[in-house]
């Protein structure tokens, strides 16, 4: 397949991030290599997207301070970037809804037409003027042409940083480069873009479990936008898709992410992190990037028993 007939994808990861770890950042990783060998897409971004304060969740600290921990996370990454819609909306949000607003923004400021898993677009998603020689979009010396995913993702990450609702009072990290040429001399193809939930195979778990989740909106998430999953410790994702009837119905909306990493998937976990934290354990390194650390050791977060 040409890269114009690859599906373009951009990851969604929602969830607390109390606070964000290594394995998080590394399920983004894993997904796209994964998604790029399968030779059927190409992941032009990523996006981290903290729960709303009201969530509940005993130990969640405020939304300040994890928009600030998740964008010191990604502050060296080129694609992956953090939203903070979310948790600025009056109160918390399904995942359901997060998803489909960051399809109607895609829409709005990049003028795609987003289709859906089962009802692929026979729409072109991007059209620009078509130039005799492609230019490159990138004017800074130290960063190398990029195909045209990337400039797609240059346009919509330019673009969401313009209209993008409030900022909190920190630095925005963004994988947008700001000396990038975002004007008519680029050239794009048309496209498919597609939204897909990434998560971990606990939250797959979690569709199985008795009212917890809106039956409506698992149909939409799973059957119209589809979902990347990660698995944590050698998880049984077909034994949890067949306790699920919406999970078997669309399974082939499931993608499960299959590699050679024999990383321990517990790194994933916030819970581990926080209690290595309250203990002194130098282990904490092995969960939390050194910014995030930094911070959290700067701001007296988690040192108590509750958060």
């Amino acid at each position: 397949m040409t890269e114009t007939t690859k599906t373009h994808v951009i990851l969604l990861a929602c969830g607390s991030f109390n606070p964000i770890t290594k394995g998080h950042i590394q399920m983004f990783e894993r997904a796209r290599d994964y998604l790029h060998k399968t030779g059927r897409f190409i992941v032009i971004g990523g996006i981290v997207s903290p729960v709303h304060d009201s969530y509940g969740k005993q130990g969640l600290v405020s939304s300040r301070h994890r928009l600030i921990m998740c964008q010191l996370a990604v502050q060296n990454s080129d694609w992956i970037r953090v939203d903070p819609w979310e948790c600025y909306q009056d109160t918390w949000q399904t995942t359901c809804s997060v998803l489909e607003h960051h399809r109607d923004l895609m829409k709005r400021v990049t003028g795609c037409i987003l289709s859906n898993v089962n009802t692929p677009s026979m729409t072109p998603v991007i059209g620009q003027p078509q130039h005799d020689t492609p230019q490159p979009i990138y004017q800074n010396s130290n960063v190398p042409a990029k195909p045209t995913a990337a400039k797609i993702l240059g346009k919509v990450g330019e673009s969401l940083s313009r209209i993008c609702c409030v900022r909190p009072p920190v630095e925005r990290f963004t994988f947008v480069d700001e000396n990038a040429n975002l004007g008519t001399v680029m050239r794009y193809e048309e496209i498919e873009l597609r939204i897909l939930l990434l998560c971990g195979s606990d939250l797959l778990e979690s569709f199985c479990i008795p009212g917890l989740w809106n039956e409506a909106d698992m149909e939409v998430i799973v059957g119209d936008f589809g979902i990347v999953v990660v698995p944590r410790d050698a998880a049984d994702t077909d034994r949890i898709m067949n306790h699920s009837s919406i999970l078997r119905k669309y399974k082939n909306n499931i993608m499960v992410v299959k590699d050679d990493i024999n990383h321990p998937m517990s790194v994933v976990s916030s819970t581990k992190s926080r209690l290595a934290l309250q203990h002194g354990d130098g282990h904490v390194v092995d969960y939390l990037s050194q910014p995030v650390i930094d911070y959290i050791l700067k701001s007296q977060l988690y040192i108590n028993a509750s958060g």
